[in-house]
């Protein structure tokens, strides 16, 4: 699905936040993209795309392949890496606490530009069979439970336009793709203080998640229908919320 570039912020550089969008569409494109492509998914014209590609890969953030198609390039691995090792430092001592107090993965996303990021992980270290989802990957957020509890925390009317921007494709036949019905979904959110994923992004996996308070990120567990079960979604609401407490220094 093509997915404009977001304007520059208020005092941001358009061509800045441009090349920045550029890359994060060459990501979601598995790392590896044509200009035509680009140009597609951005909507931005093909002598802008090629300006703004050329200036990356003149940096070392992307690489012109034989093909004549570009690639993430190798300056980025260094970038990637002190993020991950400054996140781990902040967040993994926690997440692993929470996967060892509840026996299953723990996750902590935020949500940007409509979609949430998964930044940090921690898997179950009881079961063999365990839920992965990769550090770094963007997903929607009306079908996850991290990204309920984010857009719980906005008002209905910012929920409303980064839905009808960002779509609500059905992941699975439980997936919440009408908008009314979300805000339904978030007002049980708010009222009960934690989100549910059931089978909506994957049928057999369920998610609990709440908000790290005073935080614009979420933390969650997630594991197998069969054992994260309905009834055991009130016992793990506490340990989450404690988990949250400690991530901003206040467990």
């Amino acid at each position: 699905m093509s997915q404009a570039v977001r304007p520059a912020g208020n005092g941001g550089v358009q061509s800045l936040a441009r090349a920045l969008d550029l890359l994060e569409l060459m990501a979601a494109a598995g790392g590896e993209i044509g200009l035509s492509q680009l140009a597609a998914d951005s909507g931005l014209p093909l002598p802008t795309i090629h300006r703004l590609v050329r200036t990356l890969v003149d940096a070392g953030y992307v690489l012109q392949l034989p093909s004549r198609r570009y690639a993430l390039g190798p300056r980025l691995i260094n970038l990637g890496a002190t993020a991950s090792a400054t996140v781990e430092a902040w967040a993994g001592v926690h997440l692993r606490d929470l996967a060892e107090a509840t026996g299953e993965t723990a996750n902590l996303a935020l949500l940007d530009v409509g979609r949430v990021v998964y930044v940090a992980q921690a898997p179950s270290t009881r079961h063999t069979v365990r839920m992965f989802t990769e550090v770094g990957r963007r997903v929607h957020a009306h079908c996850t439970g991290v990204g309920k509890a984010l857009l719980a925390e906005l008002p209905d009317e910012e929920v409303r336009r980064i839905l009808e921007e960002a779509g609500m494709p059905a992941r699975t036949e439980r997936t919440l793709v009408r908008v009314e019905d979300f805000l339904d979904e978030l007002a049980r959110v708010r009222a009960q203080g934690y989100a549910v994923d059931d089978g909506e992004q994957e049928l057999g996996v369920r998610c609990v998640a709440v908000v790290v308070p005073g935080s614009t990120t979420s933390v969650s567990v997630s594991g197998p229908a069969s054992r994260v079960t309905r009834e055991a979604v009130p016992a793990l609401v506490p340990v989450l919320q404690q988990a949250g407490r400690a991530l901003t220094g206040r467990g």
